[in-house]
């Protein structure tokens, strides 16, 4: 029998990434099943993406702070909104109050994590049905869980499928429009150099990009570096100074983004969304590792991973706590230097492989 269900994950970029292959596997377990999707405006774009996804709800939260008085009539709308579709049920897979009081607007059962499992515990109470999915888990491995338990299937033992290889290979097919035409005309390798400036501390030194930069030009590839904003184009440029093959990118979104990686030989990546994201659509890639945990169980975990040797590492501090550190530095990240970085790199640019479907 068909079910119509409503999913809440509203963010972040690395989050919905590591809910996709929980939704492949429910449509290999339930064909016939079909998911909306409640998502920050921002991400939605890649929700879309999946074959899953029936509709895409965007709803933010965050545009109405500080503008309290346009809330209430947007909850208003949303709530008739989803209360016009009659889900058969509602998944909260966020785990956070906000998420589980939108979920609640539905007006149907609600289920997500227990207590014991969810961000913030008293979330629970709100809803119908909780379920237990352990801490300590891989983010992928632990949305799979939930979904299996909840829409009551086997969970499936084989690899995580992103379920994106159908849209990644339509995009190959495509042409780019200009600027991004040109910039697909010489082999180029993606650098993904900033996060946000919360968690600065994950980022790998510049002085060890513009080493790398060196090295990807003497072997005939340029690389291109994300430039949003006044902080990563200051990176940029730092990066870039007497490196011809240094290219930054024009403003993008996330769909610009995903169409050069999928025609990219390779990335260099933080812990951040655009690491995982590439990932997601096959890249081979090198993501660097300091202060946070690297994740495991999906397609990024395909690729090599360096983290840090420094025996404070992983951390899990947005700052560092080091006090014999010097100002400015950060060690977990120094410690990976750039022969590390190169010789797990240049493999991955002569194997050739653009097309898995993950």
């Amino acid at each position: 029998m068909a079910v119509k269900l409503l999913l809440v994950r509203l963010s972040s970029l690395g989050d919905v990434l590591h809910t996709l292959p929980a939704l492949t596997d429910m449509g290999a377990a339930h064909p016939d099943w079909r998911l909306d999707w409640l998502i920050e405006p921002g991400f939605g774009t890649v929700a879309a993406w999946h074959p899953a996804v029936g509709r895409v709800l965007p709803f933010s939260l965050r545009r109405f702070k500080g503008k309290a008085g346009g809330l209430v009539p947007a909850l208003w709308a949303l709530r008739r909104e989803l209360r016009s579709a009659d889900y058969g049920a509602v998944l909260d897979s966020q785990g956070l109050y906000k998420s589980a009081l939108l979920a609640r607007l539905a007006g149907r059962p609600v289920w997500g994590l227990d207590r014991q499992s969810a961000r913030e515990p008293g979330a629970a109470l709100l809803y119908a049905r909780r379920f237990a999915v352990p801490w300590g888990r891989p983010a992928i491995q632990r949305n799979r869980e939930l979904f299996a338990a909840a829409l009551g299937y086997p969970l499936p033992q084989g690899p995580a499928d992103y379920g994106l290889g159908q849209v990644a290979e339509g995009w190959r097919a495509e042409r780019l429009p200009p600027p991004w035409d040109a910039l697909t005309q010489r082999p180029f390798v993606l650098g993904f150099h900033a996060t946000s400036g919360a968690w600065e501390n994950k980022e790998w030194p510049v002085s060890h990009w513009q080493v790398l930069a060196q090295r990807l030009g003497a072997a005939g590839f340029r690389l291109l570096l994300p430039a949003m904003g006044g902080r990563e184009q200051a990176r940029v440029a730092a990066i870039a100074k007497g490196q011809e093959n240094v290219v930054p990118l024009p403003s993008a979104n996330l769909q610009e983004l995903a169409q050069l990686m999928v025609r990219a030989e390779a990335f260099v990546g933080m812990d951040t969304g655009l690491s995982y994201l590439a990932a997601a659509l096959g890249l081979p890639g090198l993501t660097l590792y300091g202060p946070t945990v690297a994740q495991q169980g999906g397609a990024d975990s395909r690729w090599p991973q360096l983290r840090s040797a420094e025996p404070c590492a992983p951390c899990g501090a947005a700052r560092c706590q080091r006090r014999d550190r010097a100002p400015g530095s950060i060690p977990c990240q120094e410690s990976l230097v750039p022969d590390q970085v190169w010789a797990k790199l240049q493999p991955l640019l002569t194997q050739g492989d653009r097309n898995a479907q993950h």
